[in-house]
Parts: C-alpha cells; sequence; structure tokens
C-alpha cells in the first residue's frame, strides 16, 4: 500500500466523505442540549458500525459515551482513539458569516461549529479507518474508539468512565487528534497537556447597592477589594505569591528543552494570527512560557454598572472567575487547597467557589513508540513534524497515563487558525484529507511495528 494509492482513495470519495461529515456537523450537539447531544451520539454510533465497528452508546452520570472496537486476537497491538462530539455554544451568532450549523465551504476552509473541534478531526480519524479498509481489507492493529459528549464541559464524567472501566479500555497506546496545528503548518505531535483549574472568588460589602455620594468612604467597593487581593496572588512579572503554588513541578528535562529549541518560531506571523502585535520574546521564552509554565488568568469580572446611562453606586458585591493552566505534576485539588488557605487568610469572608480541573499530563519523548508515530506523520504529510512535550491548552489526557498507564499522543489536525471556540470556526479542506490520509498511514506503520516487535 503506497500513500500514492491512499490519495486515489480519498479523491475517488471525496464527495461521499465531505457528506458524512457535513451531516455530522449539522447536529447542534452543544454540551448542554441533551436532545441534540443523544441524536448526535445516534449518528456517530450508526457512522462506527457502518465500518464494521462493533459499537455501544454507554451512559454516564451527564452525556453518554460511545465505545466502539475492532479486535482480531491475531492482532498484537491495541490503539485506543479518543475524540468528542460535544462542542461549544455559538454565541455572538452576529459574529458568524454563515449558520453554524449549515456547513459550507469558503475559500476551501469548511465553516461550522465543530468543524475543527473536535468533529472534523474525529471524523477523519473514522475516515482514514475506512481508507485503509478500502485499500487492504482487515487491520493489521485492535482498534478502541471513546468518544465522548461531554469535553467542552471540562470531561466531567470521563474520568469516572475510565476509572471503571479499565480492563474494557487496555492498550498499547492512545492517540488523539484534536487542537490546533502548528502556526507554521509543520504537522505536530503533542506529548503532553497543561492541566486547568477553574474556580471563581465572590466579595459582598453590603447587603445591596450603595449611592456612591451618600456612602462613599463609608461603604466599601468590592472591586477595589478584589484587585487588592488579586495583587497579593501574583505579582508584575506574571509570578504566582500563593504559597506553594510551585512545589512540585516536573523542570522540563534536556530532551523537552531540545525539542522546544527546535521548534519554529516566526514572531511576525505569531503576532498576526493571535491578532497581539506588541509580542516581543525570543522563540525559546516564547515555548516555554506556553508549555512548561502555570498561568494565573482572569477570565472575567462582574460588579457594578457599566451600561450607557449615568448610575453612580457602590456595589455590593464582586466576583471574579479564574483559569489557572498547570503542569506536570502539579495537583489541581492541592493548588485549590492552597488558593483557599490564601484567600482565607487575606479576609475569611470571601467565598471561594470550585468550578471544575483537569491534571496535567506528560508521557516521556524517549518512548520507542513516539518515534514509531513521528515517523508515521513523517511520512504521511511528507515533512518531518515538530514534537512539542506539551500542548498549551488542556485536555483529559491524564485519564490514560494516569488511570490506565498508557502512553498517549496527540496529533492535531485542524489549522492554527481554526478559530476553535469562536465565531466563524474552520477547517481547511485540505487539512481534514490530510487527517485522513495520516490516520490510515499510521495504522499501517503500527502495524507493521507490531510484527516487527
Amino acid at each position: 500500500m503506497t500513500l500514492e494509492e491512499m490519495d486515489s482513495v480519498l479523491l475517488k470519495h471525496k464527495d461521499m466523505y465531505m457528506g458524512q461529515l457535513f451531516n455530522f456537523l449539522k447536529i447542534k450537539s452543544i454540551s448542554t442540549d441533551t436532545g441534540a447531544i443523544r441524536q448526535c451520539a445516534g449518528v456517530l454510533k450508526d457512522d462506527m458500525e457502518a465500518l464494521g465497528i462493533r459499537t455501544r452508546m454507554m451512559e454516564t452520570d451527564g452525556n453518554p459515551v460511545v465505545y466502539g472496537e475492532l479486535m482480531n486476537e491475531n492482532n498484537r497491538f491495541t490503539l485506543l482513539i479518543y475524540g468528542h462530539y460535544d462542542v461549544q455554544a455559538v454565541e455572538p451568532l452576529e459574529l458568524w458569516e454563515s449558520d453554524p450549523f449549515e456547513p459550507e465551504i469558503r475559500n476551501g476552509r469548511i465553516y461550522a461549529r465543530g468543524a475543527g473541534d473536535n468533529k472534523g478531526q474525529l471524523m477523519a480519524q473514522l475516515l482514514g479507518i475506512k481508507t485503509y479498509q478500502k485499500l487492504y481489507g482487515e487491520l493489521p492493529i485492535n482498534i478502541k474508539f471513546v468518544f465522548e459528549g461531554e469535553e467542552e464541559l471540562g470531561s466531567v464524567h470521563l474520568p469516572e468512565f475510565v476509572d471503571k472501566n479499565k480492563a474494557l479500555l487496555e492498550a498499547d497506546l492512545v492517540y488523539t487528534a484534536d487542537g490546533s496545528s502548528h502556526n507554521s503548518g509543520n504537522p505536530l505531535i503533542l506529548l503532553g497537556v497543561r492541566g486547568i483549574l477553574n474556580f471563581e472568588m465572590t466579595i459582598k460589602t453590603a447587603d445591596f447597592d450603595n449611592h456612591s455620594g451618600n456612602t462613599g468612604n463609608i461603604v466599601p467597593n468590592p472591586v477595589w477589594k478584589t484587585i487588592e487581593l488579586l495583587n497579593t496572588m501574583r505579582d508584575e512579572n506574571g509570578n504566582v505569591l500563593v504559597e506553594g503554588f510551585y512545589d512540585n513541578i516536573r523542570e522540563p528535562s534536556q530532551t523537552d528543552m531540545r525539542l522546544l529549541s527546535s521548534l519554529p518560531y516566526d514572531q511576525k506571523d505569531i503576532k498576526e494570527k493571535i491578532g497581539f502585535t506588541d509580542l516581543n520574546m525570543d522563540g525559546e521564552t516564547y515555548y516555554r512560557k506556553l508549555t512548561m509554565e502555570p498561568t494565573f488568568n482572569i477570565a472575567g469580572m462582574e460588579s457594578g454598572y457599566t451600561g450607557d446611562n449615568a448610575k453612580t453606586i457602590i456595589p455590593s458585591t464582586a466576583t471574579v472567575s479564574i483559569d489557572m493552566r498547570l503542569v506536570a505534576d502539579q495537583d489541581p485539588a492541592d493548588i485549590f487547597r492552597k488558593i483557599e488557605a490564601h484567600v482565607e487568610e487575606f479576609d475569611p469572608d470571601i467565598k471561594v467557589t470550585y468550578r471544575g480541573a483537569m491534571h496535567p499530563s506528560r508521557t516521556p519523548s524517549d518512548l520507542e513508540i513516539v518515534q514509531v508515530v513521528t515517523d508515521a506523520v513523517g511520512e504521511a504529510y511528507k515533512k518531518i513534524p515538530l514534537v512539542q512535550p506539551s500542548m498549551p491548552g488542556s485536555l483529559p489526557d491524564y485519564v490514560w497515563t494516569d488511570y490506565l498507564g498508557t502512553p498517549s499522543i496527540i496529533m492535531p489536525y485542524a489549522n492554527f487558525d481554526q478559530h476553535n471556540h469562536s465565531p466563524n470556526e474552520n477547517l481547511k479542506v485540505e487539512n481534514f484529507f490530510g487527517g485522513i490520509k495520516c490516520t490510515c498511514n499510521l495504522v499501517k506503520a503500527l502495524g507493521e511495528y507490531s510484527k516487527d516487535s
């Protein structure tokens, strides 16, 4: 089987493959819409069964997991493919140039909610399996599939699902197509993720809003108190001041730093693509900050009045929403306890509310299977892949590396500027078919590896 034969199959079935993707994208499977979620899970189950995948919908305390497997007792290697069929909400709707659930192609891009995150990449994996079957017939490896419907909610019930089904999910490698490719356009292999901790802090100073003149200098303003609190938690250089926050962080290895230093860095291009013209740092600093260092981000603040009319008040409450990206060996529960202790010392009346978390994860870069996947990806794209020890964002990767003890590799198929979570989310057509080809070639390579080893 050659790459040219794969290209021939893709060309022959291009319209059918696009039709299957469009049918999937039309379903409004926003994580919180139970009806649409179940409809989408049902369509996905049907698509998988059409490929001969033994599929079942497995219930959780939230949205169902669509599980499937292609097993052959003669195969010695098992690959587990992970993805998610839920999508983000579409607001603000007025900023979309077309209906987010009526996919259309403009200038070589598929525009729809979920095109890149994650329906397009999920479908590319399934169609990669289909392409292999058309070319070669029976698969040379076993494949298991876990497609969840709550990733956009923080994969709330996935850890429990994996923990309860360890034997069912046993595999030699977990492979995920999610996230954005490198801004250079080169294929990108990710060996881990940053974790995340979400929480809110609410400060109340009075029972109701007050007149800013009549009670000015008398009733304290909760916004000022919020600012004072935040200034005790992070300094002007971005260093987190919460005691113990940096304990237990796994320092990047020499191999990690070598991989980071080998990543291409085009500052001008990145400035344009992220819309931040003041970016001014070297490549090593850029990648280290993105992947190996934790963050303390203010996602939003709510207090008082900011409308068009005059309303001079001292607000009674202020709420600040925080998300922290955590790196390998930081425990979100431990960090949250330290946050609570810090706030308690500042003012015990401030309410701290936990909103969710994911653990960080990292697969060692010196594993043999990492090189096997790297070679397969490079062959499919005819480019040497970039290998990054961690992605900047968060996925529930730890359930594979921690719960199952299985190496996990993430290979984004979507373009860097996919605008996931934003209006006009898109997936380049060439990226979609590139992902199909990559999946097909990976199956071939893992089959050869399992025979050789």
